[in-house]
């Protein structure tokens, strides 16, 4: 396989070392507008690897022909910059006949990136959008629970956080991913189903207390893009469908807090003469504030409940008899071996496996690629073991 990576911080390096380490890959392009940091992140890369499989070349992302010219001559792409970037460059994979991937982040440029399913087929590519952590890994695993619940559930409901090992007051947090993905999920609505039906809520409400063996208690609450395709895949067929984010209860306070202030808002106000929004400068103080090389640790858990329907025994639990609770459960952690983060680990190199079914025909699905129905889940389970992250299975 020739493969292609695109961006080349945190999630794209840690990606195209994943590729990298691979017997299948013979090539790994990794594409940035800085040549500089894409030549130092390959050198770092092949040196870790012991091989010479990466090269780096320059690229702007926001360039559709250069993307697609770029494209041609590799199997299957990976776009690991900001999501805004994504339908760009979805369109140039369909372009250049190269299958494409991308860690989404924005449910409204994924749906455009969808709606380019028709044309891309007919071209015999595949869009895969949303394939990291979550969306991504936690899809595809609460795709497979519903199936193994028989194709139906009362309720599917994601945990996902990516948190500080030492949370360290007073912001009790660490950026470890896009600040730009980060914002949306604190600002757009949140897609869910409600009794089988689709309906939106609005970010950091709901919040419930969350507990996991050997760590302090946590909150959960909404976000935006987490469900992905989930709540049109199951409309119908699962009663409640949510994804919810995990942090430290201080850091939820405080983003509530920001939030209520106006400062996630992309409305331009005049300060001084200058017209400026307020989630630029917020985004340019969680770069500063957050920024930490602390270890951090990804605590996912994806859980399928079912309940056995009972017409003949009626004012116990409303007709209904309690049923199975099926749950994938993930706890990862730094790797100081190669100096990547859980976060890297969990959101790269899921997407770095989809990305080789592509290419490899695993995923023998062309157009729009979906996680939870196209992506086959027990050779992913198999993928992720082999790179030493473990995901347990149990049913209760």
């Amino acid at each position: 396989m020739k493969l292609l990576v695109i961006g080349c911080g945190m999630m794209g390096s840690a990606a195209a070392f994943d590729m990298a380490r691979q017997t299948q890959v013979s090539s790994v392009t990794l594409a940035d507008n800085d040549l500089k940091r894409a030549k130092e992140v390959a050198a770092r890369v092949n040196k870790i690897t012991g091989d010479k499989k990466v090269r780096a070349v320059e690229l702007e992302a926001a360039s559709e022909p250069g993307a697609a010219k770029l494209m041609r001559g590799h199997d299957a792409a990976l776009s690991a910059v900001p999501y805004f970037l994504n339908l760009g460059l979805a369109k140039a994979a369909v372009e250049a006949r190269c299958h494409f991937a991308d860690l989404g982040g924005n449910n409204t440029v994924v749906r455009q990136e969808l709606a380019l399913a028709e044309k891309a087929e007919k071209r015999g590519v595949a869009i895969a959008p949303d394939c990291g952590l979550s969306p991504g890994m936690a899809t595809v695993l609460g795709g497979e629970l519903v199936r193994r619940l028989g194709g139906r559930a009362d309720a599917l409901k994601l945990y996902v956080g990516g948190l500080p090992e030492k949370p360290m007051p007073p912001f009790h947090y660490q950026l470890l991913f896009s600040v730009e993905g980060l914002i949306n999920e604190y600002v757009e609505p949140a897609r869910i189903l409600r009794k089988g039906k689709l309906t939106t809520i609005e970010p950091l409400t709901e919040p419930e207390d969350f507990h996991m063996p050997g760590f302090a208690p946590l909150v959960a609450f909404h976000t935006s893009g987490g469900t992905s395709t989930l709540p049109e895949s199951f409309e119908g067929k699962v009663g409640e469908c949510f994804e919810k984010t995990l942090r430290y209860p201080g850091h939820y306070d405080l983003l509530c807090e920001l939030k209520e202030l106006g400062l996630f808002s992309s409305e331009k106000m005049r300060v001084n003469g200058t017209q400026i929004a307020p989630r630029m400068v917020m985004s340019k103080i969680f770069e500063g504030k957050f920024a930490s090389k602390g270890p951090d640790v990804c605590i996912m858990r994806v859980e399928g409940h079912e309940s056995v329907h009972s017409p003949g025994v009626r004012g116990l639990l409303g007709g209904r008899l309690k049923g199975r609770v099926a749950t994938f459960t993930l706890v990862d952690h730094y790797d100081p071996k190669t100096d990547m983060s859980a976060m890297m680990r969990t959101t790269a190199f899921p997407a770095s496996i989809v990305v080789q079914m592509l290419a490899s025909g695993a995923i023998a699905k062309r157009g729009g690629v979906l996680q939870e129905r196209d992506v086959p889940a027990d050779l992913f389970l198999e993928e992720m073991a082999k790179r030493g992250i473990k995901i347990e299975y149990e049913v209760e």
